[in-house]
Order: structure tokens, then C-alpha cells, then sequence
């Protein structure tokens, strides 16, 4: 068995951070959220893995080079365009062979993994089999419905008049037999080849195609409201460590790991957090659910249930939550005369400032 796992999406909702860094390396409690996602697809027992790729090719390759430290093989697999998830299956049919595969995209986030799935898969081979949850807004998802026994009886992507609120989430496991299906049907009126057309044609050409409907914790981690999510649920199974040093004019509370090197003086931190290596926090306060990459610094601030990318730096702010900050981003305070706002932002920015 093989696995196929997507990065080649443009991530246009985590605008700007996408603008500069692949989505799927965007670190969920400090982690590439595609690497939990790799470590997944090496504990089911798979080992040959393809990686579809876009323009954002090199800062995957580079992240995560032939696969060796996950236990995967690793092959790149370039598309010109993210053109649906069918075309990556399309693109991808010399390396797929006529093996079975699990495909999963690579910005998705399953809490327990997929090994469970995978082995009812081995054994019982259907044509394909769907992982399905319920959500609040069906029409921004692929859609199941299921008829009384349970059965997969229709599929529609991002319905405008959803039939259930069963979303597919991003792993699918599929036989050979879906090759002919990604080669029959037609760019959807997204312009796209959609995977729950492909799955569909499975249906109407009479292949068995089964769901499981999981109640455990996914996220799709496309926007920031989600990966924060994702950042507090993962926090919340970190192990206290320090690696790094604390003063004892500081309060470490709850579970609260701190990498090596990285420096805590004059500061009050409430886990669950963790403090990345090289970073100094300095006269602050770090409230529970964040993350705070390597090489950052946080000094005569407070920060709460927020995710702070690599070589950051917050001087001087009176309160941060609910927030994303990017790479080798600045925030400080503005003068106090005139009492003005100074801002540089990129395309796709949000900010609320205070009236």
C-alpha cells in the first residue's frame, strides 16, 4: 500500500502567511502541522509515499527532505496547478501503480491517526472508503449522504443545499479502480477535478464504496480560527520539560515545555505552552494555548491562545490573543505622540485596533 499526500494548495486563506510559507508548514504546537500528518501515514505501516507539490515545492522538499526521518520513502510529484483533488490522482498514476493507497491532505489535522482505518481497509477492501464527521457549515465541505443502513448514497462538493451534514475529512483509501474513475469525469463548475465526482462514478458504476463516520477530533487547518484550534488541542496533550533556563524571579504553572535554549526571566508562563528553542521571554506574561517558535522574544508583553512563528519579536504590548504572527514579524508599541496607529501590512492583512 502507498500514500499520497497533498501540498500543492495555494493556503489563500492564511493569507499573508501563505504569501511566504507553505500552509501545510504552518507549526501547530511548534510542529509543521504536515508532519503529524507523515508520522500518521509511518505508524499505519506505509512506507512508500508520493508528495504533490505546487509552488511551494522547494520549502517542502527542504522541510521534508527523502522522508528517512519519518520512516517514509519519499517520492514529488509536481503540479502545474491545484487543479481538485482527482487531477493529483491523475498526475500521480505512474507512481500509484496498480497499488492500493491512502490519500490525505497534507494540511488536515486526525487526533488518534488513521491506522485503524487503514487496517479495516486492508481487510476488507472496498472500492474506497470515506472518513466522514459532522460539522455546523456543510456547504463549505464535500458532503456525504447515507441512507438508514448507513450507506454511501450520494456525494456533493460544497452543495449549496446540503443533504447531510457529513463532511468528508481529507483521507481517502482507495483500490486501482479509482484510476478509471478520475479519467471519466469532468472539471466541476469550480473548474476543478473533484474527488467526490470520482468517488460518485465509483457509485453509479456499481463499486463498493464504504464510510466510516469518526467521532474523534479533525480540523482542516485552512484558516487561522482553525489552526489555533488545533494549537489548543494538541497543547493540551504536551508533557511539562525544561530544556532551557528559568529564573527564579519567574512562575512556570501547568504544563508548559521549554526547548533548549531558550530563556525565561521576570515572567509568569501558564501551560499548557510551549517556548521554543532560542527563545527568550523576558518581564511577560504567556497565557495558556500558545506557541512560541524558536528564536523568538517575547519581552514586557502578554500573549495568550496564540501561535508566534520563528525569529518574532513583541516588545512592550499591553495584551495579544487570538492571534497569528508570522515569521520575523515585529510588534511594538506605538508613540505615545501623536496617539496614532503605524502600520505596515501586507496583502490579505487583518487587524482590529481599539476605537
Amino acid at each position: 500500500m502507498k500514500a499520497l499526500v497533498l501540498c500543492g494548495g495555494a493556503g489563500t486563506r492564511l493569507r499573508p502567511i501563505t504569501h511566504t510559507s507553505a500552509k501545510q508548514l504552518v507549526p501547530v504546537a511548534n510542529k509543521p502541522v504536515l508532519f503529524y500528518g507523515l508520522e500518521a501515514i509511518a505508524a499505519a505501516g506505509v512506507r512508500q509515499t508520493g508528495i504533490i507539490v505546487g509552488d511551494t515545492a522547494p520549502e517542502i522538499r527542504e522541510a521534508v527532505g527523502d522522508g528517512s526521518r519519518f520512516g517514509l520513502d519519499v517520492t514529488y510529484l509536481p503540479q502545474e496547478a491545484p487543479l481538485g483533488l482527482a487531477h493529483a490522482v491523475l498526475i500521480a498514476r505512474d507512481f500509484l501503480g496498480d497499488d492500493d493507497f491512502v490519500m490525505y491532505l497534507g494540511d488536515n489535522f486526525i487526533v488518534g491517526g488513521i491506522s485503524g482505518v487503514v487496517d479495516d481497509f486492508r481487510r476488507e477492501r472496498p472500492d474506497a472508503r470515506i472518513l466522514l464527521t459532522h460539522v455546523c457549515d456543510p456547504t463549505a465541505f464535500g458532503i456525504a449522504e447515507l441512507d438508514a443502513a448507513g450507506r454511501v448514497v450520494g456525494l456533493e462538493e460544497k452543495p449549496q443545499r446540503p443533504r447531510s451534514d457529513l463532511a468528508l475529512v481529507g483521507v481517502y483509501l482507495f483500490t486501482p479502480a479509482v484510476h478509471e474513475a478520475v479519467r471519466s469525469i469532468r472539471p466541476s463548475r469550480r473548474g476543478e477535478l473533484e474527488i467526490t465526482d470520482a468517488i460518485q462514478w465509483l457509485m453509479d458504476a456499481g463499486r463498493e464504496v464504504r464510510a466510516t463516520t469518526i467521532s474523534g477530533y479533525w480540523k482542516d487547518t485552512g484558516n487561522v480560527t482553525d489552526m489555533l484550534e488545533v494549537n489548543r488541542s494538541v497543547l493540551e496533550t504536551v508533557e511539562p520539560w525544561t530544556g532551557g533556563s528559568v529564573d527564579a524571579a519567574s512562575e512556570i504553572i501547568g504544563r508548559v515545555r521549554i526547548e533548549d535554549g531558550a530563556k525565561v526571566f521576570g515572567s509568569r508562563v501558564v501551560g499548557p505552552a510551549v517556548i521554543g528553542a532560542g527563545t527568550v521571554i523576558a518581564d511577560s506574561y504567556v497565557g495558556p494555548f500558545t506557541s512560541i517558535a524558536e528564536d523568538c522574544r517575547i519581552d514586557g508583553s502578554e500573549i495568550e491562545y496564540s501561535i508566534v512563528l520563528g525569529r518574532a519579536t513583541v516588545v512592550g504590548t499591553r495584551r495579544i490573543e487570538v492571534s497569528l504572527i508570522g515569521h520575523d514579524v515585529e510588534v511594538t508599541p506605538a508613540p505615545r505622540t501623536p496617539a496614532v496607529h503605524r502600520l505596515v501590512l501586507g496583502d490579505h492583512s487583518k487587524v482590529q485596533i481599539p476605537s
